[in-house]
């Protein structure tokens, strides 16, 4: 899939997919060799709310971390420039997200997610972490619903499966017209 052309570019990436698909491994990947920063949204609403995401999810719900994830889109939107953006697995969703710079959709099966997760050296504080895969068909039911959400928002989409994060930063650079 062709890079869709857009208007005014704040030089932003903003990657986008299924929790564990190795947005922030590749969000770091991309800063190195784009020489842009890279920032985490989920780290961002970790520091803003003074709480864990799975603290909020737990004490507060799911609608009140998606209304802390749309603060979160506003403040990029408006403030940062040319920087990668790792968002959490329901980020795609924040109204104007193309506003915020070009939308890169990792994309992998669920299967090979899972086994990515699971065979990572910290994988039980991995599974703990996110609240959304605590229930594997529920998570797989999700992961279905959002894949034709994810496609619809990106600019670009990049298949992640057996490749090295070198090697997808390389394609996202060569997609986004950033080498």
């Amino acid at each position: 899939m062709k890079a869709k052309k857009r208007k005014k570019s704040k030089g932003n990436i903003v990657l986008i997919g299924f929790m564990g698909v190795g947005k922030g491994r590749t969000a770091r990947m991309l800063a190195e060799q784009t020489g842009k920063f890279a920032v985490d949204c989920d780290d961002l609403i970790e520091s803003f709310a003074n709480s864990k995401v799975k603290q909020i999810f737990s004490e507060s719900g799911e609608p009140h971390f998606r209304k802390l994830e749309r603060k979160i889109a506003n403040w990029l939107e408006k403030q940062v420039r040319d920087t990668i953006v790792s968002t959490g697995g329901g980020f795609y969703n924040v109204p104007h997200i193309r506003k915020i710079g070009m939308v890169v959709y990792l994309h992998s099966d669920f299967d090979e997610i899972l086994k990515a997760i699971q065979n990572h050296p910290n994988a039980k504080k991995k599974i703990r972490k996110r609240p959304l895969l605590q229930d594997l068909n529920a998570a797989r039911a999700l992961f279905e619903e959002r894949l034709p959400l994810y496609r619809k928002v990106a600019d670009i989409e990049v298949k992640v499966s057996g490749k090295s994060i070198e090697k997808i930063a390389n394609t996202i650079c060569k997609k986004a017209g950033l080498k």
